[in-house]
C-alpha cells in the first residue's frame, strides 16, 4: 500500500544529476498514465477511450553494457529471488495510482548486475504514446516495510519516438545511485532486441 506524495516529493530532472541511494534498501518506479481518444472525435473518439491505452514498463537489467534480465509484460521475477519485481502488465491506464510498478531491493541483487534501466514503451503492436494523457512516473522509498512516495520524473510531451528511458539505478562501489536520463527513442513493436539494445545505450 502506497501512502499519498508528501509536500516534499522532488520532482527529478537531469540537472539535479545522480542522486544517492545512501540507506535506501528497497525502491519503486512506478508509472501511470490516462486513456484519451487520441485527437479523435465523436464514436471512434469514445470507442478509443473506453478500450484504454496500453503502455509497458520495464526494468532492464545490465552487466555493463549487457543486457542479462529484464521485468515487465509477464517477467515478474527475473531473479526468481524478488531483487527485481514487476506488478505486470495494465493494459488500459484505467484505475487510480500506479498502471505498472517495479520495485528493487538493493542487497538481493546479484554483483552481475551493474546497472539497472527502466524503460516505458508504448511496446506492444498498435500501441502509442498519443493515446495515453499525463504520463508520470513516482519515486518510491520502501525501506523498512513501509512506501513513500519520494519523488517524480515528468516526462517531456515534446519528441518522437515510442520509448521513454526514464532512468537508471547504477552501482558505485558497494553503494547505489540514481540518476534521470528522459530521454526519448523509438524501439521496434513487439521485438525484444530492440527494446533491450535502446536500454543498453542508455
Amino acid at each position: 500500500m502506497t501512502t499519498p506524495p508528501s509536500p516534499s516529493v522532488l520532482t527529478l530532472t537531469k540537472d539535479h544529476g545522480a542522486a544517492d541511494l545512501d540507506g535506501v534498501t528497497k525502491m519503486g518506479i512506478g508509472a501511470s498514465w490516462d486513456t484519451t481518444s487520441g485527437g479523435s472525435g465523436a464514436l471512434l473518439g469514445a470507442l478509443r477511450k473506453a478500450r484504454g491505452t496500453d503502455l509497458d514498463v520495464f526494468a532492464i537489467l545490465l552487466n555493463g553494457k549487457d543486457p542479462v534480465r529484464y521485468a515487465g509484460l509477464d517477467v515478474t521475477d527475473p531473479l526468481q529471488n524478488g531483487a527485481v519485481t514487476s506488478t505486470g502488465d495494465n493494459q488500459t491506464g484505467r484505475g487510480d495510482g500506479d498502471d505498472e510498478l517495479i520495485e528493487v531491493t538493493f542487497d538481493r541483487v546479484p554483483p552481475q548486475v551493474t546497472s539497472i534501466v527502466f524503460v516505458c514503451a508504448a511496446y506492444k503492436k498498435g500501441s502509442d504514446f498519443k493515446k495515453a494523457a499525463n504520463v508520470s512516473f513516482k519515486v518510491y522509498d520502501s525501506t523498512g516495510g513501509t512506501t513513500q512516495q519520494v519523488a517524480d520524473i515528468w516526462p517531456s510531451l515534446l519528441g518522437n519516438g515510442n520509448a521513454i528511458a526514464v532512468a537508471k539505478a547504477y552501482r558505485v562501489g558497494a553503494a547505489w545511485k540514481l540518476e534521470v536520463i528522459n530521454t526519448r527513442g523509438t524501439v521496434k513493436q513487439g521485438d525484444q532486441e530492440s527494446l533491450l539494445r535502446f536500454a543498453a545505450n542508455k
